[in-house]
């Protein structure tokens, strides 16, 4: 923790941080997501593909970002907080994160620290389920219920989720509790306009990809969208980027690594368009 703290003093204002989450205790039906970040970086840093996005960056030579390594997940019970921490030494630098999680609990904790410096926050969540349940398994802070307790807490002002195929009832109250702006799969035509505020924290899970496109996740759900599909939303978006997560890869569940290089593809997207903004 103490290196980690000390990469993060090196960082200069409107630097892009690269920071892997390993954490997967809020995971429900299968955990393996800690083990995450290191796999995605193997695929970012493969001699088969190279470090230049799709708008021109090469983050082979950018000097605008650092991959600081992973966060060292305390066994106490702290994990939330630890994670709190970290992210909030990277906005008092003027530091944009962009997160390898880890299971999407840690988005929750995460969020809490960009409310202390964004108080108009707009977050765009990719992702097949709405993750909005009060509890789930009686429990309140698990990868099913982080929106839950960020729209609770009033901690962004808007939430847009896409993509998502799994509404149940109680989440579909939840959604119209909260003003959740729901756009299901099956409503979702590529190329749709996306109404964001000037600030937006980009939260991308993995399962929100067809099964085809990525098996490696914990939880699959067929009719989803293509990594093409993902990329011209990321490439499209409008407003400034200041933070993105990108969770729920689950390595013990991937095929020949087809889900390592999805998520090292959209990672290096994401770190080139908050360099470009």
């Amino acid at each position: 923790m103490t290196e980690l703290f000390a990469a993060i003093d090196e960082l200069q204002p409107g630097m892009v941080a690269l920071l892997g989450i390993p954490y997967d205790a809020g995971a429900s039906f299968m955990a393996g997501q800690a083990q995450a970040p290191a796999r995605i970086r193997e695929g970012l840093y493969s001699d088969s593909t190279n470090l230049s996005a799709e708008n021109g960056i090469d983050l082979g030579t950018h000097p605008g970002w650092r991959d600081l390594g992973d966060l060292a997940i305390p066994s106490d019970g702290t994990a939330f907080a630890a994670i709190e921490d970290v992210l909030g030494q990277l906005l008092d630098r003027d530091v944009c994160a962009a997160i390898l999680g880890g299971d999407h609990s840690i988005t929750y904790p995460i969020l809490r620290a960009y409310a202390e410096g964004y108080s108009q926050l707009s977050i765009l969540q990719l992702d097949a389920h709405a993750d909005l349940y009060d509890e789930f398994n009686g429990k309140r802070f698990t990868h099913a219920s982080p929106f839950a307790r960020i729209m609770e807490e009033g901690l962004v002002a808007q939430l847009v989720q896409i993509g998502i195929r799994t509404l149940t009832p109680h989440q579909r109250a939840q959604a119209e509790k909260y003003g959740v702006e729901v756009i299901e799969m099956r409503e979702w035509e590529s190329g749709d306009g996306i109404e964001l505020g000037e600030y937006v924290y980009l939260s991308l899970d993995l399962d929100v990809l067809d099964p085809a496109f990525a098996p490696g996740v914990s939880h699959h759900e067929p009719g989803g969208m293509s990594t093409r599909e993902i990329i011209s939303i990321i490439q499209g978006l409008k407003g400034t980027l200041v933070g993105a997560d990108i969770v729920e890869y689950n390595p013990e569940r991937d095929v020949v690594g087809i889900t390592a290089m999805a998520a090292a593809k959209l990672a290096k997207e994401v770190v080139a368009l908050m360099l470009a903004t």
